[in-house]
């Protein structure tokens, strides 16, 4: 092995490798790695924008630029693709979201020294980053952290546990640890609190004032027995394909307008003229109702109840050709016969992928399968088996939703 070799490309976690198979973390294709392990940049290589980047664990990518961001997005789906040999014919150029899009954030927040820091884990680590900026979050997520640390100070001088036994006095102010959940909706930020409770009239007096203060849309705490509402002027919403479909506290959205624009997209032109689609793990109708029309009718199967009444009562509402049914697809996946009824199927099941599901429409009729994915590696092996059922793949667009992540989304084509 020589002293110096070149960066070749970016691997799954974000390393960079050359090809005698050394990973450096941090480094972009072209870059030099010398033996004693330091880097001399190549032509890809930037300076990251965030100034938490290297601690913080939410980017891994930063130091791409936007030609092998790129080039990494589709390798992902592309390699993904090979690795199985499922033949793709023709594998579209990524779409990438950009800066300041994602709209909604899971953020832990926990007490340090009498201060709150609110943030993401640092990478291989339980300590937290505190933002102090984000640069791929909505800025409306990003401006209400200073008051939410102040507030939840507050919250956490309320909080008290019993002092151990034989200890004098009553209580002592416990240490403050929550999970929050901020999304933008149609309505303004709708935030969650996990882990904390509000007892007594102050503490809940403070936290309607906070919602109001910030024009919240929604406020929830959860004690640890599910999300109690605590503010919510309005029903809170949002929009999928201009239906305004209700949002149930904590229900998956796609993370940025942009990126759900990208896969509906796909979606719509690809099952064009199906007179019927069976939507599963519809989750709110991301896809029902983009499908739904004078000539498509579309059955939404969701097995979250909350996702299911959501999109069952927007599609009640404007009469849209959806039939919402719940039903939990891992335990009890659509049969054959079931399935035989649809001139299509569009599926979209969460990380684990959907191996029961798969092998059922790989024996039934269906002759055209879109399907969606957040992790090429489940959906893979999910679309081994209906290339192995006479399907032929034809068709692959990348999707970084997650910029600067090495987390990839596709959307995939499947015709028998």
């Amino acid at each position: 092995m020589s002293d110096s070799e070149s960066i070749i490309r970016i691997a799954a976690k974000g390393d960079g490798v050359t090809a005698s198979g050394r990973f450096a973390w941090g480094t972009a294709p072209g870059d030099l790695l010398h033996a004693d392990g330091s880097v001399e940049r190549g032509p890809h290589h930037v300076d990251p924008p965030c100034r938490h980047f290297g601690r913080c664990g939410g980017c891994q990518l930063q130091q791409l630029d936007e030609a092998s961001l790129a080039d990494f997005v589709e390798a992902r789906v592309s390699n993904a693709s090979s690795a199985q040999e499922l033949g793709a014919e023709h594998i579209a150029p990524p779409h990438l979201s950009p800066p300041a899009s994602r709209r909604r954030a899971s953020l832990r927040a926990e007490s340090s020294q009498g201060r709150v820091v609110i943030g993401y884990r640092e990478a291989r680590s339980h300590r937290l980053v505190e933002l102090s900026e984000c640069l791929v979050l909505r800025p409306e997520i990003v401006a209400i952290l200073p008051a939410l640390r102040k507030l939840l100070i507050r919250l956490g001088q309320g909080q008290s546990t019993p002092k151990a036994k034989g200890k004098p006095g009553k209580h002592a102010h416990a240490k403050l640890a929550a999970d929050l959940e901020l999304t933008v909706t149609d309505q303004g930020l709708d935030l969650g609190i996990k882990g904390l409770a509000a007892e007594g009239l102050a503490l809940t007096e403070l936290l309607l004032d906070f919602a109001r203060d910030h024009a919240l849309a929604r406020l929830t705490l959860d004690a640890g027995y599910g999300p109690d509402t605590v503010w919510e002027p309005e029903p809170v919403t949002v929009t999928l394909s201009r239906v305004a479909v209700p949002f149930p506290p904590g229900a998956f959205l796609q993370a940025t307008v942009d990126g759900e624009a990208a896969l509906v997209a796909a979606a719509r032109e690809w099952l064009a003229g199906s007179a019927t689609v069976a939507d599963l793990f519809s989750g709110l109708g991301t896809f029902a109702f983009a499908l739904a029309g004078p000539e498509t009718k579309v059955l939404a199967a969701e097995a979250e109840r909350a996702a299911h009444l959501a999109c069952k009562a927007a599609a009640g509402r404007t009469g849209l050709p959806v039939h919402a049914l719940h039903r939990d697809l891992f335990r009890n996946p659509l049969l054959p016969d079931e399935l035989n009824r649809f001139a299509a199927v569009l599926l979209d099941p969460p990380r684990a992928g959907a191996r029961e599901q798969v092998e059922r429409i790989a024996d039934s009729t269906v002759d055209r399968v879109v399907y969606i994915s957040c992790n090429p590696a489940s959906w893979a092996k999910d679309a081994a088996m209906l290339v192995d059922a006479g399907f032929r793949l034809a068709e692959l667009r990348p999707v970084g939703q997650f910029r600067w992540s090495t987390h990839v989304e596709l959307a995939s084509l499947f015709v028998r």
